[in-house]
C-alpha cells in the first residue's frame, strides 16, 4: 500500500470513489444536490487541487485527498475500507507533505468533524452554508500546534 500521485485519466475512478463515500457519509444531502455537484467536482475542483491516492498492492485507488495552498479540500475513502488507517495516512501524508494545517467539514458529517478532531484538528470557526450557498453549515479546523508537535 502506497500514496502516490493522481493523473488526469483517473478522475473518473476518484468521482465514482467520491460518490460511493459521499453516500455513505453525507446521509443529509438529497441524492439531487450530490448529482450536482458531480460535474463540478469532475470538471473545477479535481482538477485545482493538488492530488494524492491511496493504491493497495494491485494500484487500486481506496481513498483520496486532494489539497490547495495549505488546506485539505477533499478526502474521500472507500466506504468497505474505512476504520483501516487510510484517511489517517492521507492526512498525514497532507501535514507532512503538502504543509496542510487547514480543512473545512460539513458539520453534519460527524463521523468526519470526529476523525479530524482525533487527528489533531481543532474548529476555529463556522459558516451556515457550505461553499455553493446551501444551508449545510461548514466548520473550520485548524491543525492544532500541540496535536502536531506529537
Amino acid at each position: 500500500m502506497s500514496i502516490r500521485e493522481v493523473s488526469a485519466t483517473e478522475f473518473p475512478i476518484l468521482i465514482d470513489l467520491w460518490e460511493v463515500s459521499v453516500k455513505a457519509t453525507h446521509h443529509f444531502l438529497p441524492a439531487a444536490y450530490i448529482d450536482e455537484l458531480r460535474p463540478r467536482l469532475l470538471n473545477e475542483w479535481l482538477p485545482a487541487v493538488t492530488l494524492r491516492a491511496y493504491v493497495d498492492v494491485q494500484n487500486v485507488i481506496r481513498g483520496f485527498i486532494g489539497t490547495y495552498d495549505g488546506k485539505i479540500e477533499m478526502l474521500f475513502i472507500d466506504p468497505a475500507m474505512r476504520s483501516k488507517g487510510i484517511g489517517k495516512a492521507l492526512v498525514a501524508h497532507a501535514i507532512a507533505e503538502l504543509q496542510c494545517s487547514l480543512v473545512d467539514v460539513n458539520e453534519q458529517n460527524s463521523q468526519a468533524v470526529d476523525f479530524y478532531r482525533h487527528v489533531g484538528f481543532i474548529v476555529i470557526d463556522r459558516s451556515p452554508l457550505d461553499g455553493q450557498g446551501k444551508p449545510y453549515p461548514i466548520l473550520h479546523m485548524k491543525l492544532d500546534a500541540s496535536a502536531a508537535d506529537k
